[in-house]
């Protein structure tokens, strides 16, 4: 598609392969992928654009299914002119392309507990967007604020009310790129968080096919979660688990697979497409659904089109 845009300070390149730029390697060609400058290139450029031209904000490609056809829009991805980390008192801000791991290893040598993002694959961006969480803490009980550049180049600031925070969701104005982010943090002993880093390390690597071509989980664990991510005992069902009682560790289409070491985790054996991806997970939703009636929801995002 012939889009009119204005010039930039940043790299614009056309017809760029989005497989290179996602953990599951798979996906056709954006339009165009823009990586501004700065937040003033991001701004000006957003602000020029046709409103009519769809943008679409892309962080590190840790959560993402790009179809194999790929994406008619302007994806923005932010590079490092937006991963600073920044300490002052209890709070860390971020820019939205600094990575969760660093971010929690920045913070702990600080004395602040934001070890749980240790663990989290992708940006500080990207959990924000996702309300990503674990061992019981999410990015909404730490976060403050964000920066963003609005789809007409406006640059504001948004907290935690204006997101409306739930489990792995949170709404940002459509179009809208996220930009820095400040967490406040709780205070803790910096050889102690750095203790229950490496131990967390330990227990993913033993539990999760780290070491594949993954996205993280593929599903959302069922209903039973308060708005801010807080689970409900009561309704505390696992993704892995219906998937395993359905029989579905394993399970395969085309180079796609359901890992065997952890069956909520959708994996590239080596030659998956993404039409192979989202097809086996749609399988084990109808499958999941067929055997127990519980209808599983897609936490890896899927966009473009197919081939």
């Amino acid at each position: 598609m012939s889009y009119d845009l204005p010039s930039v300070r940043g790299t614009l390149t056309p017809q760029r392969d989005l497989s290179t730029l996602t953990w599951l390697r798979v996906g056709g060609p954006a339009d165009w992928l823009f990586q501004p400058a700065d937040v003033e290139d991001l701004s000006a450029f957003l602000s020029a654009v046709d409103p009519q031209v769809p943008v679409f904000p892309m962080g590190v490609g840790s959560n993402l299914i790009v179809r194999d056809g790929g994406l008619r829009a302007v994806v923005i991805r932010l590079g490092r002119g937006f991963n600073g980390i920044e300490i002052k008192g209890d709070r860390v801000t971020a820019g939205a392309a600094a990575l969760d791991a660093h971010v929690a290893r920045r913070a702990a040598e600080a004395g602040l507990d934001l070890t749980f993002l240790r663990t989290i694959p992708g940006s500080i961006g990207g959990a924000v967007r996702m309300n990503a969480g674990c061992y019981g803490s999410y990015t909404a009980d730490v976060f403050e604020s964000a920066r963003v550049v609005l789809r007409d180049g406006t640059i504001t600031t948004l907290e935690a009310g204006a997101l409306n925070f739930r489990y792995r969701q949170s709404d940002l104005p459509e179009g809208a790129v996220l930009t820095h982010v400040t967490l406040r943090a709780p205070a803790g002993d910096a050889e102690a968080l750095e203790a229950r880093m490496v131990d967390q390390l330990a227990k993913r690597d033993a539990t999760q096919p780290t070491k594949d071509r993954s996205a993280g989980s593929t599903f959302r664990n069922p209903a039973g979660f308060s708005s801010t991510g807080q689970a409900d005992d009561v309704h505390d069902l696992k993704a892995w688990k219906v998937i395993d009682d359905a029989g579905l560790r394993g399970a395969r289409r085309g180079g796609a697979q359901m890992s065997e070491k952890h069956s909520n985790f959708l994996i590239n054996t080596g030659d998956a497409t993404a039409a192979d991806l989202e097809g086996l997970g749609e399988d084990v939703r109808k499958k999941v659904y067929d055997s127990s009636g519980i209808t599983l929801e897609w936490e890896i995002m899927r966009v473009g089109e197919p081939d």
